[in-house]
């Protein structure tokens, strides 16, 4: 009996032992190093594959975009300003002034004055702009009805009549008279969402607009309708806005029936050109619905 006593507690002994031995190695586990040595490999390939995904997100080269704008509604005649101030300069030997938001090439049809640039770019070509930019006025009248220029561009404001006007450019605090046959330079510090309005608080009348790009990708149809923007970031997807004084769209933005540009009614158009490519988009038409009378 006395020999089965001790065999007994030999055995508890042990299962005690035994348990504490497991506790202790729950409270206390240690670092399995292959398995940490395994999950930093894993978590590299993952970081590199996504560095090269994100890297194919951005293309290489450059492009060119151009095209062709065309009202295809009935022009209309001119409406005649009102003058009545100044009138030996601003109607001189009874002169007319005619409103410019809607110019029609009678030959093309094409529209003038239409804005479009890129909404945003990846990278920039070229990182200044070259020269200043002329904006003239004469006879009481904005000698360019829309102008585009570059943020930290230099805008040449002139005053070719023999009296003063005060340029007045929305957005920016520039609001000076321009004295007779004098000018002044502005020079634009942030970049515009959509064109903003230039007024001459001294003749009301005298209304035209201006865009401030900060990368420059911006461009105002000629006066046969025609534009172009060079050297464009190639290989990656592109957002233009396009905009026009009399659009009918929220705010002026100019919405067309192209669906293969995926055009938007925010007057919005996304499209992909190759390295040294120069894409024509050809004829663009503008219904009469597109632009208010």
């Amino acid at each position: 009996m006395l020999k089965r006593c001790f065999e007994m507690l030999f055995l508890l002994g042990t299962v005690t032992l035994c348990l504490g031995c497991g506790r202790e190695r729950v409270a206390s586990p240690g670092p399995d190093m292959a398995a940490v040595r395994e999950l930093r490999e894993t978590l590299g390939k993952e970081s590199s594959s996504n560095e090269k995904v994100e890297e194919k997100a951005v293309g290489t080269g450059w492009a060119s975009l151009k095209g062709q704008f065309v009202f295809t509604g009935a022009v209309g005649a001119p409406k005649a300003l009102l003058i009545d101030k100044d009138l030996a300069v601003c109607s001189k030997d009874g002169m007319k002034l005619f409103e410019q938001s809607l110019v029609v090439d009678e030959s093309s049809k094409g529209l003038a004055n239409v804005v479009i640039f890129l909404r945003k770019s990846s990278r920039v070509k070229n990182e200044k702009a070259a020269g200043k930019v002329v904006f003239d006025q004469k006879n009481c009248e904005f000698m360019t009805p829309v102008f585009a220029a570059r943020v930290g561009q230099d805008v040449d404001v002139k005053n070719s009549d023999p009296i003063g006007h005060n340029t007045n450019i929305s957005g920016s605090s520039f609001n000076q008279l321009i004295p007779s046959g004098d000018s002044t330079v502005f020079t634009p510090g942030r970049e515009t969402g959509l064109p903003v309005s230039v007024t001459c608080n001294i003749h009301p009348w005298m209304k035209a607009y201006a865009v401030f790009r900060e990368d420059g990708y911006v461009a105002v149809s000629s006066g046969t309708g025609t534009f172009e923007i060079p050297d464009l970031p190639a290989g990656e997807p592109l957002e233009f806005q396009v905009w026009h004084e009399r659009s009918t769209g929220r705010s002026g933005a100019l919405s067309l029936d192209q669906p293969k540009l995926q055009w938007n009614s925010k007057g919005r158009f996304k499209i992909t050109l190759k390295e040294n490519e120069e894409r024509d988009l050809g004829t663009l038409e503008i219904p009469a619905n597109a632009i208010s009378g």
